[in-house]
Order: structure tokens, then C-alpha cells, then sequence
């Protein structure tokens, strides 16, 4: 564990074994993206999240302070085909309210990067929502920016629907 603001605020990869600070992860995400229900309402039972959590290509890491989750990413490492290397995907980050502006983000990708360069992948890339003025000033200031497209597409009805 890693000290971001000196005996109050640890930051730490989460393992099988972290099953409370998972489940607060979920609905501190679920506070701070305003959507308890895809976060907080329906998680996986705990051999799920432990599942989860086993895999290696799966990164969830907390920032807590002595009593709680306060901050917290989760990223996936995606194999690449054309070269052997890999990139990893930032898919959520959000750090509680209270604890905003205090450098926890910053210390959670910090975080990130290490465990990116411990598997030996080239680069961690993220999107960011037009108006989310502040995780946009964040990853500007840690990385380059790309304009690009996101595309959902919906999968395809299973047989017996």
C-alpha cells in the first residue's frame, strides 16, 4: 500500500481476498456517478467478485482512509494480436465527494501505471464524457488527448428470446 496523504489515505490493488472494499467500491461508484442502481443495487454474489478479482487482466484499486473506500478505479488488460504487448483500459474512476481535489486520483492512476508496466503494456488509455470538465483536466494533464468515436452496439438477441 502506497502513501498518498501521509497516515490517512491508502492506496492498494484489491485481490480475491477484498470482497468488503469491492462491494464498497461498487457503491461509492454508484454515489459518485449517480447511478445506485447499475452499481450498488444488483452486484455479483461473492464467488463472482472473487472470480473477478483472481483474474489477472482484471484491476480494481481502492483508496481508502481508516474507515472507508474514498476513491477507486477499475481497468482491464486487453492483449493485443498485432504485437506482443498489451494496453489497458481505465473503464471507471471516481473518487467520494468529501475527498475530492486532495490528489486521490492522481495517486490512483499512478497506481495503474504501475501495475501497467509491471505486465508490460504500452500504454493506459480512458474516455471521457464532453462536460465532465474534470476528469477531462485530469487526463489532460496526465496524458495526450485523441479525438475519437465510441460506438455501443447492441449484441445480438440469444436464440430463444
Amino acid at each position: 500500500m502506497e502513501d498518498i496523504v501521509p497516515g490517512a489515505i491508502k492506496i492498494a490493488r484489491l485481490t480475491a481476498d477484498s470482497l468488503p472494499q469491492m462491494r464498497s467500491l461498487l457503491d461509492m461508484f454508484g454515489v459518485a456517478f449517480d447511478d445506485l442502481p447499475g452499481y450498488s443495487s444488483h452486484q455479483p454474489d461473492d464467488r463472482y467478485l472473487r472470480d473477478l478479482l483472481a483474474e489477472r487482466r482484471f484491476i480494481a484499486i481502492a483508496a481508502s482512509d481508516d474507515n472507508s473506500v474514498v476513491g477507486g478505479l477499475v481497468a482491464y488488460e486487453l492483449v493485443k494480436f498485432e504485437q506482443k504487448r498489451s494496453e489497458i483500459y481505465l473503464y471507471d474512476l471516481a473518487v467520494a465527494e468529501a475527498w475530492r481535489r486532495r490528489g486521490i486520483a492522481t495517486g490512483l492512476i499512478e497506481a495503474l501505471r504501475g501495475s501497467a508496466r509491471s505486465v508490460g503494456a504500452c500504454v493506459i488509455f480512458v474516455q471521457a464524457d464532453h462536460g465532465d470538465d474534470p476528469a477531462i483536466a485530469l487526463y489532460t494533464k496526465l496524458g495526450v488527448r485523441e479525438d475519437v468515436m465510441h460506438f455501443d452496439i447492441a449484441v445480438a438477441p440469444r436464440a430463444d428470446d
